[in-house]
Order: C-alpha cells, then sequence, then structure tokens
C-alpha cells in the first residue's frame, strides 16, 4: 500500500504553468502590431517566468492612456506588465498638453490610506508631507512609521497604494 501511494505521488504532473507563447499571442493580438514592432510588444515575454496556471481566460488591458504597457492579469492571481514600443508621432501632430489639476490633497492635511481588493479593505491615517493632483503620487507621513509611505491621490483626504 505505501508502494502504491509513493508510486502514485511520483507519477502526478507538476502544477501546471501558463502557456507564455499563448500570452505572447494574446499580447500581439491585443496590441495590434507583432514583437517589436511600432505599436506591439518591446520584447518576448521572457520564457524563465513561472506562473501559474490560470483558471479562467487572463484579462488584458492597457496601463495607462498613453498606451506604453499591456497589463495581462489572472483574475485572482498573478499579473504581468508588457511594455509597448512607441509609436513615433506623425509629422505636423499636435501634442495637447493637459491642464494642471489642482490639488486634491494639501501639505499638512489628514489622509486616510486605503488598499482594497475583493474581501478585504485596509486603511490607515497620515498626513500629507506635499501637494498632490488627482493620479499624482504623495508622500504621508504615518505615526510609528519611519518612512513616508507613498500613495497616489484620489480625492480630498483619500489616497491609495499604487496598484490598488
Amino acid at each position: 500500500m505505501i508502494r502504491f501511494v509513493l508510486l502514485a505521488a511520483l507519477a502526478t504532473p507538476a502544477a501546471a504553468a501558463t502557456d507564455l507563447a499563448a500570452l505572447e499571442r494574446a499580447v500581439v493580438q491585443f496590441s495590434g502590431a507583432p514583437v517589436g514592432a511600432e505599436g506591439g510588444p518591446l520584447a518576448p515575454i521572457d520564457r524563465r517566468l513561472k506562473l501559474a496556471d490560470c483558471p479562467a481566460a487572463p484579462v488584458l488591458s492597457w496601463r495607462s492612456e498613453r498606451q506604453d504597457a499591456v497589463v495581462v492579469q489572472c483574475p485572482g492571481g498573478w499579473r504581468l506588465f508588457v511594455p509597448v514600443k512607441a509609436q513615433p508621432m506623425a509629422p505636423g501632430a499636435v501634442v495637447a498638453v493637459a491642464a494642471r489639476a489642482e490639488p486634491v490633497i494639501r501639505r499638512g492635511d489628514p489622509v486616510t490610506i486605503m488598499a482594497e481588493s475583493a474581501g478585504f479593505s485596509v486603511s490607515s491615517d497620515g498626513v500629507a508631507i506635499a501637494d498632490a493632483a488627482p493620479g499624482a503620487r504623495v508622500g504621508i507621513r504615518i505615526a510609528g512609521v519611519k518612512t513616508p509611505v507613498q500613495a497616489i491621490a484620489v480625492e480630498p483626504g483619500k489616497a491609495t497604494l499604487p496598484g490598488w
């Protein structure tokens, strides 16, 4: 009986890993350009990565409006950022310069930092050490913590941790 259990354990395949070639094809299709081409992934996905098998289809999205990276995310699991090769501007193109947004957090303001996801919410109170417009990074000093925490301003008195 013990031998059978040992042999069964040895015969069990290793935990499945995500097919990186399939992820790369999905990123190429999403970006609309091949690897190395303008608008496509900057380089192939590193085949040394060992990502856990994703039980659902990975979700692809742009990291920002600049479309400088594709975010590949396994729902409830890992997240991968794939840089995209910048497209050159057309001759005579006009670059829109965003108007400077008014700060929603001012130096010395009390700020609540939040990190939320499905099933949990963590928050901490602190004091802003600089002004910040919505979406801008701001240092928050928290009592008992030696160095300020970097957060992203959301609205007056509220910030979130980067990536949350």
